[in-house]
């Protein structure tokens, strides 16, 4: 998926949302009515049951009154853009699978994604900012800190953007089964729209448990009411979709396009058997990917330059483009201090007065690395200066190998591996990895672990601490191996959204992100008593209120 090709969606913003062209659509008065009464912002749950009957009554109006004229319905303005002469050619397919892959990219590439999947976890930290204490950045601080409730906005913005991803897949899996195209660009089609809703459902089923599984184009406002499906169900519906979407791409070519081909639909295949603990169906993905010509890079450094976009480690990554095309990347920026001038770092004339101070790796962390680890320097710089919190003073940046602050000054660690060059402050070329080959090895060391075979996943460990300058694991018994390798997912995919989920997955986000609290508390003394009070009922997140008031869904035990 190049760029250009989303931005070329972008542009095209009447033709979003489309529903399937079998469907009549709603008359757009009333179903802009409709988004207006919907998006009004936080009212009473009787406020919120009479928008849904209005809404119903205006829909079913409009159903009522077209339905008075059958040649009414089926004309189509031959002006106008719209799902009656949508979805006819190949190109029009094409453009529709770009703004898919577009909300891809706006779910997983946003503040929420590192927020929730990152900095929720023990990797990284915050600077508390007595300066700003604006509710958007509350907001975070409380997701880290646990404090977070079913009015979030960055936890209620990741699930209802994750759904518009799946309704554009839906459009085009419901559009294409009545297609004239010839079966082999169908095919693409089909696989590449299910591996989309299969991933966000898995982000979605993970981070809220089960949730409503729209699996076809909403056409009516009874279909876009259902109610949640179990973690089961969800399971089994991506797993369905990844098997279809296995079966139909092809397999990956070099150089790659960005675009998810059997090789991306087999490992994420694989990650969701691993995160159900189905080892041997987890195994056989991995071990088939590591049969398609991927491998890891001879330097980790060299995997982030921007030169290696999509290279032979690189299963399926975000993509972007620096640019006045509207495609660049900025994650860079929100990981550094902030202060009036940052240009030590970025090589530019450049500030970060608002956005910085966040996703900071904690010195925990860093003192978790190895001693030579070349994976510690590739990742993590050291800001150094003087100057308060919120308007530092950089007067160096260095490693953080063997760091230790200087007397008289202040250090700020960031995130250093999206540090590359740009032009424009803000506007970085930076793709973001959402999964790479040594996260295969990773993960087939542990499923190989789980099944008692620890001397066989041993080759697939080596192989990634080889490539960070460090020795060979011998160790065969099964607990120790599996911590181990843990520790090992740890750094290796440090700051690329896996720390959380990992926890989850393993089983240790209680045990971990307590002793995480008590860690933290000790250093920073503004840290509310009632935080990182860490429960079972916390390792998911809120529906969102809004999606409980109007669908009537069930809402997470501790959020109601």
């Amino acid at each position: 998926m190049q760029p250009n090709m989303i931005h070329s969606y972008e542009k095209g913003k009447e033709q979003r949302g489309l529903i399937a062209p079998s469907a009549k659509p709603l008359a757009p008065r009333v179903a802009l009515l409709a988004n207006h009464l919907m998006a009004l912002s936080r009212p009473s749950t009787k406020h919120f049951v009479r928008i849904k009957k209005i809404v119903y009554l205006l829909v079913v109006f409009s159903y009522l009154f077209s339905a008075c004229s059958k040649e009414f319905l089926e004309k189509v303005p031959e002006s106008t853009v719209t799902t009656g002469n949508f979805y006819k050619t190949e190109a029009q397919f094409e453009q529709a699978l770009v703004g898919a892959y577009a909300a891809v990219r706006s779910v997983k590439g946003s503040i929420a994604a590192w927020t929730m999947a990152e900095m929720r976890a023990d990797n990284t930290f915050y600077e508390y900012n007595v300066n700003n204490r604006g509710l958007a950045y509350q907001q975070r601080e409380d997701i880290d800190g646990f404090l977070d409730d079913n009015a979030n906005d960055l936890i209620s913005g990741y699930y209802n953007s994750s759904y518009v991803g799946i309704a554009r897949a839906n459009s085009i899996l419901g559009a294409i089964a009545v297609s004239e195209l010839n079966q082999e660009v169908v095919n693409r089609f089909v696989g590449e729209a299910k591996f989309i809703r299969a991933l966000l459902y898995f982000d979605l089923v993970r981070f809220y448990g089960g949730v409503p599984l729209y699996l076809e184009a909403v056409t009516s406002a009874e279909s876009a009411y259902i109610p949640r499906s179990t973690v089961e169900q969800t399971y089994a519906a991506i797993e369905a979709d990844l098997s279809d979407a296995v079966a139909k791409l092809s397999s990956t070519s070099f150089p790659q396009n960005g675009r998810a081909s059997k090789g991306a639909a087999r490992t994420l295949l694989g990650d969701v058997y691993l995160a159900q603990k189905k080892y041997d169906l987890a195994e056989a993905e991995f071990l088939s990917v590591t049969q398609l010509g991927y491998d890891l890079l001879p330097n980790y450094a060299s995997v982030y330059e921007l030169s290696n976009k999509n290279s032979r480690e690189s299963i399926f990554e975000l993509q972007f483009q620096q640019g006045n095309q509207g495609q660049q990347s900025n994650f860079l920026y929100p990981f550094l201090p902030l202060a009036e001038d940052v240009s030590l770092i970025t090589g530019i004339t450049s500030q970060n007065r608002q956005g910085g101070g966040w996703n900071i790796p904690t010195q925990e962390f860093i003192e978790s690395y190895e001693t030579g680890d070349e994976r510690l320097d590739a990742s993590i710089a050291v800001a150094e200066g003087t100057g308060p919190i919120g308007s530092m003073i950089i007067e160096s940046v260095k490693s953080p190998v063997g760091y230790t602050t200087t007397a008289g000054k202040r250090s700020y660690a960031f995130i250093k591996k999206y540090l590359h060059q740009h032009s424009l402050e803000n506007n970085t070329d930076d793709d973001f990895p959402v999964y790479r080959y040594a996260e295969v090895l990773l993960s087939l060391a542990e499923t190989l672990n789980e099944q008692n075979r620890s001397g066989e996943a041993l080759p697939y460990l080596n192989k990634v601490r080889r490539r960070a300058g460090l020795g060979d694991i011998g160790e065969l018994d099964k607990t120790l191996l599996r911590d181990i390798i843990a520790h090992e997912r740890r750094v290796e995919l440090a700051f690329e959204n896996k720390r959380w989920t990992d926890l989850l997955r393993t089983g240790k986000a209680l045990e971990v992100m307590q002793q995480n609290g008590v860690y933290l508390k000790l250093r920073f003394n503004n840290l509310l008593p009632q935080s990182y009070q860490v429960t079972a009922q916390k390792l998911v997140y809120a529906i969102p209120q809004r999606e409980v008031l109007i669908g009537g869904l069930a809402q997470n035990p501790g959020y109601e």
